[in-house]
């Protein structure tokens, strides 16, 4: 039923309610609704929580935005991992109400004895209502003596009720007539790491690998090799290093270099073909040890601050233990043989697809407990492959029945699909989700792309900005050279609070299967790769300082951490974005050339409330990149060459 002041478009609320919206632990939340009501008295709204404990939080009041529009907002920040509601409470504001007549009535010579009787009378509720302590009700008690003495001057009457430290007394504790409440509504707030973080994918089996001179063949790394590479990656400044699958690669219809049908003996074939004589989901492939060398390897990431995240991919090798002992979990087409994934024209012979139609109270309690394997072993973060090959019902039931027991237990949801796929995997319970940013590299569609993942659907998922993954070499890098590479790196690291690197980005590695493909030639997704760290490093040919400065910047500047707070100003120039992030006095401005084979001349505009500041204001701004400094204001001009620099990070350093 609707309430007497009525309130209506509340968000953030996910499906209705059904599902949480999401919140981070220490991350700001815009509450917003239309609140309304007839005629013309004033009213007030705020926002109440309630915490995971059970307990009712301070309301937090709501402000009037966007004009004529009815448009309330409130911004609350929960302080604790778990399930939070929060209502909104409406009400009739007579003393906003009184203010407004009074201010217009009294100076007009209008009712005045009657008007500063009303007001006396409504400071008495206050003092009787209100919880105020002694010096608010002194000055409370004061302005009532003001209202009712007929002694004074009428303008000075007025003055002492207008007085902004009593005005904020009467905001602290508001009469509330006809108090309507709307909620509660669900939000789930999650730790840390599942906002921010910064991503590093290696394949375990290129780490350390070796290749004979003589022979040509390539010898497998292992966990032990592996670990070795964890300090580079640590140093680099990445939070999360995360592995492609490490489990037994089946051997039937293995693929070969390009993926190919025809592998050679030694070929190792494609990580996401789970499964062999050696074991499925919750094994370990033999050529990389034993889970006594992955608890090692864990450890040891532990050691240099590095979460560890491991791929969960649903399905399996046609040679996968579960072939044989749940066949049930397959689709048997009318010939007898068990149906292989394709995506047409592409078809993938070396993987099974399982099918939740058959057995779906078998699957989920299957792949429960392999996802129980892992976190026994230390893994708190998964990457999840595909999805949305899923029904949402079963990802809704596994991320609940994990977040019952381990709320800490971080998904990732590895989605690129339509919009309303990827908007539901958020809502039924991933953490993060992969997105279009790949495919985004001209200046509208970044800057609305910005917007999109930060004011339209952060209720539902968190982005995680990946510049590259082993399955998507965007033509952007191909044909870029080294300047595409620092660009988007630099829109990733800094557009959002998570972001990621596959290994191989810091070598520029950027040439395709063939024109037009996204395809990696020689992909480490059939192949072991070899790759010489320390040569590429001694001569120069590499992005890793890059990459470390730019995680140092966000590590050091909490505007960065969060998500919610994007803006996009103004150039003249096309091919130049401009965005930055604040948060309080924290604020990072940040100029990319998207040409990498041009240098750009333009002039930025910045709209300065968005960076807290007043529009004729000016401040130095500093680069994090090239240590150099400016004064600017709202116009300023850059110049960007590619072949130099082609971004600013520019952090905001007011005069004193």
């Amino acid at each position: 039923m609707v309430g007497r002041i009525p309130v209506t478009d509340v968000s953030p609320v996910v499906d209705l309610g059904r599902h949480a919206a999401k919140a981070t632990i220490g991350e700001p939340m815009p509450v917003r609704a239309t609140v309304f009501r007839e005629g013309h008295d004033k009213l007030g709204a705020e926002v109440v929580v309630t915490d995971p404990a059970g307990v009712r939080h301070a309301p937090v009041r709501m402000v009037s935005i966007g004009q004529g529009t009815d448009r309330w907002e409130a911004w609350v920040t929960p302080d604790a991992v778990g399930d939070w509601t929060f209502e909104i409470h409406s009400w009739s504001d007579p003393l906003a109400t009184w203010q407004h007549d009074a201010g217009i009535k009294i100076p007009a010579g209008v009712d005045v004895e009657l008007m500063f009787t009303e007001g006396g009378l409504l400071l008495e509720r206050v003092l009787a209502e209100g919880d105020l302590d002694a010096e608010e009700s002194a000055l409370v008690r004061g302005a009532t003596s003001a209202a009712a003495d007929g002694e004074r001057p009428v303008a000075a009457r007025l003055a002492a009720l207008q007085d902004p430290a009593l005005l904020a007394v009467l905001h602290a504790h508001p009469l509330r007539d006809l108090l309507s409440v709307e909620g509660p509504y669900p939000f789930r707030a999650d730790r840390s790491r599942a906002l921010f973080g910064s991503w590093y994918e290696f394949f375990p089996r290129s780490e350390g690998a070796t290749r004979d001179a003589s022979t040509g063949t390539v010898r497998s790394g292992t966990f032990a090799t592996a670990a070795k590479r964890l300090e580079a990656v640590a140093e680099m400044g990445f939070d999360v290093v995360y592995l492609p699958p490490i489990h037994p690669i089946g051997e039937v219809n293995r693929k070969g270099p390009n993926n190919t049908l025809t592998p050679g003996p030694t070929d190792p074939g494609s990580p996401w073909a789970i499964g062999s004589r050696h074991g499925g989901h919750d094994a370990i492939h033999p050529d990389l040890g034993t889970f006594e060398d992955f608890d090692a390897f864990v450890a040891r990431a532990g050691e240099l601050g590095l979460e560890v995240a491991l791929d969960l991919a649903l399905q399996a090798a046609p040679d996968h233990p579960w072939v044989e002992s749940h066949p049930q979990f397959f689709t048997t087409r009318a010939d007898g043989t068990i149906a292989y994934a394709e995506n047409p024209p592409k078809k993938y012979q070396d993987i099974y697809p399982v099918n939740f139609d058959n057995d779906p109270a078998g699957i989920c309690r299957e792949v429960l407990r392999v996802v129980r394997v892992w976190m026994s072993h230390g893994v708190r973060i998964f990457r999840v492959d595909n999805p949305h090959t899923k029904p949402l019902a079963f990802w809704e039931w596994l991320l609940a029945e994990v977040r019952r027991t381990d709320p800490d237990v971080v998904f990732l949801s590895e989605a690129f699909t339509r919009p309303a796929m990827m908007h539901a995997l958020g809502s039924v319970g991933f953490h993060q989700s992969y997105t279009y940013f790949t495919w985004r590299t001209g200046k509208k569609e970044l800057a609305d792309y910005l917007i999109e993942v930060s004011r339209e659907s952060d209720h539902v998922m968190r982005p995680n900005f990946f510049v590259n993954t082993p399955d998507i070499l965007h033509s952007y890098l191909q044909y870029g050279g080294p300047a595409a590479f620092k660009v988007r790196a630099v829109l990733a690291a800094m557009g959002s609070p998570s972001w990621g690197v596959y290994a191989g980005y810091e070598l520029f590695e950027h040439v395709a299967v063939r024109p037009g493909s996204e395809e990696y030639l020689d992909s480490e997704k059939y192949e072991i790769r070899v790759r010489d760290w320390d040569g590429a490093a001694a001569e120069g040919r590499t992005l890793a300082p890059y990459l470390t400065r730019l995680n140092e910047v966000r590590r050091a500047h909490p505007a960065l951490h969060l998500l919610r707070n994007v803006s996009i100003h103004a150039s003249d120039d096309d091919q130049v974005l401009v965005f930055s992030k604040r948060h309080e006095d924290d604020v990072v401005v940040v100029v990319v050339n998207l040409d990498p084979h041009s240098t750009r001349e333009t002039m930025v505009h910045l709209d300065m409330p968005a960076l807290g500041m007043g529009w004729h204001d000016s401040f130095v701004a500093h680069d994090e990149i090239s240590g150099e400094s400016w004064s600017w204001s709202q116009h300023a001009y850059v110049r960007l060459d590619p072949a130099v620099e082609p971004a600013h990070v520019l952090t905001v350093r007011r005069p004193r």
